[in-house]
């Protein structure tokens, strides 16, 4: 992620606007009291387990393993051994290396041939704060479920930019207002005897270059969810297959799911997959330090407000590849931190129309609807430096 001479952690865009500021206060604020309110729920627990989903998701907090009498029903956990920690609470700071940003004027578009060229620029710097957070609603042997919370905040900063007559002006939205996520998921797992389980995940996102003062309706949330069946056979393996309704490739799309989970019998190494949203391979140095190789895919449609209509939603489709290395290391108790770096490759920038009240359409891998404009992206390097409090 474009970074010249300076280091993310200090740098702030000149474009970042007050309204913006107070929408990290009032989030981050909003997260630590969810965070005081559920920390007297959460049991002990260092070991957790790979989530099926979204990569902040801690099963294991939930895991009162009080079987006092023997003679009762046994439940599969919802983890197995020595799966990489995963976040409580999370502050990242991401941001992307230099690359070049080229997109065609609006019209009808197919993904093939030439593409027309009407601005282009080279972005310096593409990135920003994420906070995401995870708290327990209930907590059985029997049944867990899970809410959450998630903000996400990207800005832009252009340079060399070339613009003809018929362009949108897409680099300039972009250099004023940047884009964000935030949104709220559910996450359910059930345990249907000592080996098998069920697993369901449904989340809702509102993405775009809004703000308090230009505030996004709500018939623009976009929608998510996953369900998954699977079994437990042992405390080092887990695996599980279903379907989700997705937007981590941009757009709207249905897709098979397979879940694969194991820690090899040294305990050095292992396996976590959710394909096709990532698969990562981990090295534990010990219970303080590990190592996460692989990559993960990530994406959201973001409705522009200056290029829309009332009856007609401008949304980029974005999605992207994160090829990546992942270091986390246990810095007191349960507080953790993680630097992540590797080569983000674009998957997909394009943009759509949506005429059917805000209402998605799919087009999946076969369908054959125009695009409202292309566009071609480098494929920078970035990285991302977080703060993690895991379950006490």
């Amino acid at each position: 992620m474009g970074l010249s001479n300076f280091s993310p952690i200090f740098y702030l865009n000149q474009d970042v606007h007050m309204n913006t500021y107070l929408l990290y206060i009032s989030m981050l604020v909003g997260f630590l009291c969810l965070s005081s309110v559920s920390m007297a729920q959460v049991p002990d627990s260092t070991e957790v387990e790979d989530d099926w989903w979204d990569d902040d998701e801690d099963f294991s907090m939930y895991d009162d393993l009080d079987f006092e009498d023997q003679a009762a029903k046994r439940f599969a956990s919802a983890k197995i051994l020595d799966i990489s920690p995963q976040r409580f609470i999370s502050f990242h700071w991401d941001a992307q290396m230099r690359y070049r940003a080229q997109f065609s004027p609006i019209g009808e578009f197919q993904d093939e041939g030439t593409r027309p060229v009407a601005e282009e620029g080279i972005a310096n710097y593409t990135g920003g704060m994420r906070l995401i957070a995870n708290i327990p609603v209930i907590s059985k042997n029997s049944v867990i479920w899970q809410m959450g919370a998630n903000f996400w905040d990207t800005r832009y900063s252009f340079s060399d930019i070339n613009q003809s007559e018929n362009s949108a002006g897409l680099i300039n939205i972009l250099n004023e207002d940047g884009i964000r996520t935030s949104g709220i998921n559910t996450t359910v797992f059930k345990p249907l005897n000592d080996e098998s389980f069920l697993l369901f995940q449904g989340s809702a996102d509102l993405s775009g270059n809004y703000s308090f003062a230009h505030f996004q309706s709500l018939r623009y949330l976009r929608y998510s969810a996953a369900v998954l069946w699977g079994k437990r056979p042992s405390d080092r393996k887990q695996w599980a297959v279903g379907i989700a309704r997705t937007y981590r490739v941009g757009e709207l799309n249905y897709l098979p799911i397979i879940m694969y989970n194991y820690t090899a019998p040294s305990r050095k190494w292992g396996i976590e997959m959710l394909l096709p949203a990532r698969a990562h391979y981990r090295r534990t140095f010990n219970s303080r330090n590990l190592l996460l190789a692989g990559y993960e895919l990530e994406g959201q449609s973001y409705r522009i407000r200056q290029l829309s209509t009332d009856d007609k939603s401008f949304e980029i489709r974005r999605g992207e590849l994160r090829f990546r290395l992942e270091y986390m290391r246990q810095l007191s108790g349960f507080i953790w931190w993680s630097v992540q770096g590797g080569l983000r490759y674009n998957y997909i920038n394009h943009a759509d129309f949506i005429t059917n009240n805000g209402n998605d359409f799919f087009r999946g891998f076969f369908g054959d609807q125009p695009y409202a404009m292309l566009s071609t992206l480098g494929h920078p390097l970035y990285f991302n430096i977080g703060i993690h409090l895991l379950s006490p």
